[in-house]
């Protein structure tokens, strides 16, 4: 796979619904994070913006840009910032969940050297981690993949850390092995995990089940990287329970929440 070497960096995950990452950082060392996604650091970690895709092999300017489109195709932002330790001392910085779930923790180099994940899931790296995008081979499971036709793609043999949302459940898939699963809820998986959509059942069982019209078929072998609340899920259901806004005061107060959400 391509990508660097990646910074050895020590990391502890704190919390229980609302997980952050502390990652410790040697003299020298960096970490390499989403725009908004810090949480405390101390005082001698310099932050830098980054125009790329982080792995810190794009030496010219069409490199960059390539970098930052592949990011940009997936909604992400066209930079990254890195935080690196300064002085002599051991120092740490710390990246906080964007909403309740879990923080997922990934040795690239124990899983291959690439890590395939849903879009908005990529919270942090050690520098040195490619994050790029990964295309469906297969035009169906793009379209109607729950979560777009782009993936994002982690590429490297460093540590990275990725958010999911509620529950996390870590699967085994042996070879040949098949799981189904709602597409929203596949969080991530190792690239060896074949990976298909197909129509749930009958006509009738799509348009009236309320389980959605396809489900992703995983096949091993591979690990995949399950969560039992979607984002869309969460922010569909807050959308669905919130009162409209009528009349003034306290619904003009519901009303502006409401349109805060969408």
């Amino acid at each position: 796979m391509a990508g660097s070497a990646a910074d050895d960096i020590n990391f502890r995950i704190v919390g229980g619904d609302m997980q952050f990452v502390e990652v410790e950082l040697d003299p020298g060392e960096s970490v390499i994070a989403e725009a908004g996604a810090l949480m405390y650091k101390h005082n001698d970690i310099s932050l830098t913006t980054i125009f790329g895709d982080g792995s810190g092999q794009q030496d010219g300017v069409f490199d960059k840009l390539l970098g930052a489109g592949k990011r940009a195709l997936t909604g992400e932002s066209l930079f990254l910032t890195v935080f690196t330790a300064g002085g002599e001392e051991t120092r740490q910085v710390a990246f906080a969940a964007p909403f309740p779930g879990s923080i997922i923790p990934v040795k690239l180099s124990e899983v291959g050297g690439m890590l395939i994940c849903q879009k908005d899931s990529f919270m942090a790296a050690a520098k040195g981690v490619e994050i790029g995008i990964h295309f469906q081979k297969r035009i169906l499971t793009g379209f109607f993949g729950g979560e777009g036709f782009i993936m994002q793609s982690l590429i490297g043999d460093g540590w990275v850390f990725i958010h999911a949302g509620g529950t996390v459940v870590e699967r085994d898939l042996g070879v040949g092995e098949k799981l189904q699963v709602d597409t929203g809820c596949l969080a991530a998986l190792t690239a060896s995990v074949d990976y298909r959509i197909a129509p749930i059942g009958g006509v009738k069982t799509m348009m009236f089940g309320g389980e959605g019209v396809f489900v992703a078929n995983l096949t091993g072998p591979g690990k995949v990287w399950l969560q039992s609340l979607p984002f869309s899920r969460l922010v569909g259901h807050i959308q669905a329970t919130m009162p409209r806004q009528s009349g003034s005061g306290g619904g003009d107060l519901l009303g502006a929440v409401g349109k805060l959400i969408d």
